[in-house]
């Protein structure tokens, strides 16, 4: 997609959000179902994707590990907001690749350990980008796509989750 393609795809959907900013609004569902021993199964809206234990607390490896796959979705969202960004403003990519790296400290998730948390206690995300734009170009391009990356920002405002259970009676 050019730039122009971009615009045309993109121009009626930022009208329609300025005029009434409540179409902007979406509500976007995926749900799992906890399958045999310790797995859970991801309906992405393309496949199934079957998560279980990381290596690192007991798993074989042969599953997905849900924080590859938070990670996955950095890299993921970062990467198609990158290729929008250059496309938008006409910075063209020779070739572009995203790395993202996560810390995890296994003790707390496994409960060995109250000080050590549960969680990544550092991410760090990566562009190498093969361009011929001019350095406040590149600046600039890294910029917008730090500020418009979902996940990314996400991340980073910690936004607030809520979390609730129902007992459900199965057929």
């Amino acid at each position: 997609m050019d730039a122009n393609g971009l615009r045309a795809a993109q121009q009626p959907l930022k009208a329609a959000y300025r005029k009434d900013p409540s179409k902007a609004m979406v509500t976007l569902q995926r749900s799992g179902m906890v399958g045999e021993g310790v797995t859970c199964s991801v309906n992405t809206g393309r496949a199934i994707a079957e998560a279980g234990l990381h290596p690192a607390t007991g798993g074989d490896g042969s599953f997905l590990c849900s924080g590859d796959m938070l990670l996955e979705a950095l890299v993921a969202c970062a990467g198609v907001t990158l290729g929008a960004v250059s496309t938008a403003i006409g910075i063209e990519l020779v070739h572009a690749t995203v790395h993202v790296e996560g810390d995890i400290d296994f003790r707390g998730t496994l409960g060995v350990s109250k000080e050590a948390p549960v969680g990544f206690s550092a991410i760090r995300l990566r562009f190498d980008v093969d361009t011929d734009a001019e350095d406040d170009a590149m600046e600039k391009l890294l910029e917008l796509t730090e500020r418009y990356c979902v996940v990314l920002q996400t991340i980073r405002s910690a936004t607030p989750v809520e979390s609730h259970s129902r007992r459900v009676v199965s057929s």
